[in-house]
C-alpha cells in the first residue's frame, strides 16, 4: 500500500499523533486559502505524488504569504515531478499539500515492509 503525505499524517492524527495541520488543495485559490487558513505566514506547498526526491525536485517550497503561497501553487500544480524514484517520465502533480512551517531539529522516515515468505 502506497499513502501520499497527506493521508499518512490523517492516520497518524487520527491515532493521537501530533502533527502540523495542514490542507489538500487541487488548484492556486485553494492554496492562497489554505495558506490564510493556517495563519497566513510561513508555510510549505508539498507536491503530492508517490515518490521521494520531492524537495530536490522543485516539489517542496516554502512561502511567506499566502500571495506567494498562490503563485508556486500555479507553478507546482500540473508540473512533471522528475525523481529517481519515478523515473525519465516523472509523475504529474495533481494535488499539494499546504502545511504550517516549522523549524525541524531532526527529521525521521518511516516505513513497513512485510515479508510474505515469513508467515
Amino acid at each position: 500500500m502506497n499513502l501520499h503525505e497527506f493521508q499518512s499524517k490523517a492516520l497518524m492524527r487520527g491515532l493521537g499523533i501530533r502533527v502540523l495541520p495542514g490542507v489538500v488543495c487541487h488548484n492556486p485559490n485553494e492554496v492562497e486559502a489554505a495558506a490564510k487558513q493556517l495563519g497566513g505566514a510561513p508555510c510549505v506547498i508539498k507536491a503530492q505524488v508517490l515518490a521521494g526526491g520531492r524537495g530536490k525536485a522543485g516539489g517542496i517550497k516554502f512561502a511567506k504569504t499566502p500571495q506567494e503561497a498562490r503563485i508556486i501553487g500555479e507553478k507546482i500544480i500540473g508540473m512533471t515531478l522528475t525523481t529517481k524514484q519515478t523515473g525519465a517520465k516523472g509523475k504529474v502533480v495533481h494535488r499539494v499539500y499546504v502545511e504550517e512551517a516549522c523549524s525541524i531539529g531532526r527529521e525521521l522516515y518511516l516505513s513497513l515492509l512485510i515479508d510474505r515468505s515469513k508467515q
